[in-house]
């Protein structure tokens, strides 16, 4: 029986307009994240701000597609990602004296490379995690949701526009008129001897960056600090009652004290959560690669030719393996 389904009519995509407007989200984006980054120690995702934003722009130029909104979120979620590795990473080498300032040029070449790599590294990690494993990432589904619903015109740029605002008047009367302090802390010894602290945070940023990761991560967040200040930088002092001796400011011998010994420990649980995920991700890395390898060997004689639908094709695993050779060396 002949089937009478229409096939899917072809839409643009990687326009002139689109790799422009991508570009300069992403530039912008990646910016303000990387000042957001350094700031609060936690940065939020750009595709559904960029989503909206070219959606918007699309419609005053012309409406576009919804695949040209897709690439243009895409880059800019690309120049997010590139900023956090870079403002994540590279402030290390400073740390660890190996750098004394930092060059623009050796800089920028470390994040092309590191993006170029990164943009290869998701092609084989695309089948494993997402086709393969079929796990959900709640971001990316929202995304495709923004993009639909504002492909259907159900999607308002208000809501962005509000926020803008609401933001900036808040961070004015903050900063600029000084209304109220960004941040409060109190902090006290108790018989001389145990330290007490307690502090929050009005910064929009913080209060943004609080809402956007959502609940559960929060917490995290916050445990870390419980677990600094009301654990961690009371034992130290309590351990070296020199400190403790003589100092005029409790707030700033707990900052000291955080900022040259227990810091280390948030580092150590960052290498841990790492390795751990690695670990928990290796059957698919090693599937990732086994696919890879196959790929430089030749088809069998007679084998059927797989057809494969333009939404799962990818760059071919020969130039994928070359590449990463090329930009690792």
């Amino acid at each position: 029986m002949k089937s009478t389904r229409r096939p899917p009519h072809a839409l643009p995509e990687l326009t002139v307009r689109s790799v422009i407007l991508g570009a300069l989200l992403s530039a912008i984006l990646a910016g303000a994240n990387a000042y957001l980054g350094l700031f609060a120690g936690a940065t939020v995702s750009a595709s559904i701000p960029a989503a909206v934003i070219s959606m918007a722009l699309f419609r005053l130029l012309g409406k576009g597609s919804i695949l040209e909104n897709n690439a243009v979120q895409t880059a800019a979620s690309a120049g997010e990602s590139l900023a956090a590795g870079a403002i994540f990473t590279l402030p290390a080498l400073i740390l660890l004296g190996q750098w004394s300032h930092f060059s623009y040029f050796e800089t920028t070449l470390i994040c092309l490379t590191g993006g170029l790599l990164g943009a290869l590294f998701t092609i084989p990690l695309r089948q494993a995690l997402i086709v393969k494993q079929r796990l959900r990432f709640p971001e990316g589904v929202a995304t495709a949701e923004v993009l639909k619903t504002g492909n259907e015109g159900g999607t308002t740029v208000k809501p962005l526009v509000v926020g803008g605002i609401a933001g900036a008047l808040f961070k004015y009367l903050e900063g600029g008129a000084g209304v109220w302090s960004a941040a409060l802390d109190l902090a006290t010894f108790v018989r001389g001897k145990w330290f007490l602290y307690f502090g929050a945070s009005l910064s929009p940023a913080l209060l943004s960056v609080g809402y956007i990761v959502g609940f559960p991560i929060a917490i995290l967040v916050f445990i870390g600090g419980a677990i600094s200040w009301y654990i961690a930088i009371p034992i130290y002092l309590a351990a070296h009652p020199e400190l403790v001796d003589g100092a005029t400011s409790a707030v700033d011998v707990g900052y000291e004290v955080w900022s040259t010994q227990i810091r280390y420990l948030g580092v150590g649980a960052m290498v841990v959560g790492g390795l751990w995920t690695l670990w928990s991700i290796r059957t698919v890395l090693g599937q990732a690669l086994s696919e890879g390898i196959a790929a430089f060997r030749p088809p069998r004689a007679g084998a059927p030719r797989k057809i494969i639908v333009r939404t799962e094709k990818d760059l071919s695993m020969k130039v994928v393996v070359i590449g990463t050779l090329v930009l690792l060396i």
